[in-house]
């Protein structure tokens, strides 16, 4: 399949792409033999992968030569390499992202190949079976959500709901929070409150940890749940002043300042959720699905866990995003795109799509493999529950293409550390996170160009 020509990235698209970062992890896979693709071919050619230890083990790569007669190269993710490769006109074939936070920013930079040709001639990726997570993947030069698909989620969680431990909360004589019916950000603070435990000034169990992937997609997640939009119209600014993103942001400034969970000013030892929730020292854990293939390993923590709806604030509309969506894109100068599309296909609707399916680390981006994810246990089937009526509640939160996640990560922790530590009010915090976040995205805006 031919694609018209384009020249390397311009300088002024390569000091774009300087800013660029990625987030998320991703569990290793495994897999077994299905379906093989009538489309595209590429037998006999070498696709090189730049990712993340773990997304493509050993295992998988022999599989992939064996299914599909294409051997991948793969080069460990740094966004140094990947800039370095794309400016000099030889990037890798495929490369991991992060949908929520990368596809558009990566697509405005035009370094993106446009996959609809593709998925238009794919009998493995049909369209109607995506799910709608997958639009995470689309930008029209505008908004992400519409326009052409610039890659695909392997899997995925609904971020903002959370896992709550029912031992933790008999301990203290909190009630459950319902698996069906949100709760409000205010009763899952007050809840966190009365399941912290303190010993001498210190917070020895945490009550909930709600710092969602990334302050990026949490702060516009939150936002839109308070009934707004933290971007203007043209996402060419942020405005924390709106009532709606004030709201947001008082929010996340009283549960920091509570010491409740972890935080920026309160930082977890253990780096993320996963261990201190295992050990028993966090009650509830803002993490969605896919961290049930964590539980599920501790038949013990597995039985007394649940997984709740997204919180919502009072007055507004339930919205249950997806802060992550990690997948796969296609560079728009790669030289191998045949092979790669095959690679990519095999990868998101094949074996190990079935495999990833089985194993409760992620919701299957394609319906047809729904069925394949785990109901055997009691726990499980409590889970799915769940989680199948919260995908009745999924919208994409679209966010600025002006800004990496990375940079607006680090700008809002280090503009947002005082008031975290209330020395600063939430109008003034607002006031300065306007002033140095609109300036990078002014000038990521006139970057892009």
């Amino acid at each position: 399949m031919q694609t018209h020509a384009r020249a390397p990235v311009s300088r002024r698209r390569f000091l774009a792409l300087s800013a660029a970062g990625a987030a998320a992890g991703a569990a290793s896979l495994g897999g077994c033999a299905l379906q093989v693709s009538t489309g595209v071919s590429g037998s006999g050619e070498t696709v090189t992968v730049m990712v993340k230890a773990g997304d493509i083990t050993p295992d998988l790569v022999a599989q992939a030569k064996k299914e599909t007669g294409i051997t991948i190269k793969q080069v460990d993710y740094d966004i140094t390499k990947l800039i370095a490769m794309l400016t000099s006109g030889n990037p890798p074939d495929l490369v991991r992202g992060v949908g929520a936070v990368d596809a558009a920013y990566f697509a405005a930079r035009d370094v993106m190949q446009e996959l609809d040709t593709y998925f238009a001639g794919s009998s493995v990726l049909r369209l109607d079976d995506l799910d709608p997570v997958n639009d995470l993947w689309r930008y029209d030069g505008r908004s992400q959500g519409k326009g052409p698909r610039y890659g695909m989620a392997k899997d995925f969680s609904q971020d903002s709901m959370f896992w709550f431990d029912t031992a933790a909360f008999d301990k203290k004589g909190v009630g459950y929070p319902s698996e069906t019916e949100p709760i409000t950000f205010d009763e899952w603070l007050d809840n966190a409150r009365r399941l912290a435990q303190r010993s001498k000034g210190q917070t020895t169990v945490f009550g909930g940890s709600y710092n969602g992937l990334v302050k990026l997609t949490l702060m516009a997640t939150m936002t839109a749940s308070a009934g707004g939009s933290l971007f203007s119209d043209d996402f060419a600014e942020v405005d924390f002043t709106t009532p709606e993103a004030r709201r947001a942001l008082a929010w996340y400034l009283d549960y920091c300042k509570a010491k409740v969970g972890p935080s920026p000013v309160l930082p977890d030892p253990n780096g993320w959720d996963g261990p201190t929730y295992q050990a028993g020292r966090m009650a509830m854990s803002n993490n969605g699905y896919w961290m049930g293939g964590l539980i599920g390993t501790d038949a013990k923590l597995a039985k007394v866990s649940r997984l709740a709806p997204a919180p919502v604030f009072a007055g507004g509309p339930r919205v249950s995003a997806c802060q992550g969506g990690t997948g796969l894109w296609m560079p728009r100068k790669a030289h191998h795109k045949d092979a790669a599309w095959r690679i990519f296909e095999w990868f998101f609707g094949e074996a190990p799509a079935r495999a990833r399916a089985t194993s409760g680390w992620g919701i299957p981006s394609l319906k047809s493999l729904r069925p394949l994810m785990p109901a055997k246990e009691e726990y499980q089937k409590r889970t799915l529950k769940a989680q199948e009526n919260e995908l009745r509640h999924f919208s994409v939160i679209a966010v600025s293409p002006y800004i990496s996640v990375d940079a607006f990560e680090s700008l809002f922790n280090q503009v947002a550390t005082p008031a975290m530590n209330g020395a600063m009010s939430v109008d003034t915090l607002a006031g300065h996170l306007n002033s140095v976040i609109n300036r990078q995205l002014k000038r990521g805006k006139e970057q892009v160009g």
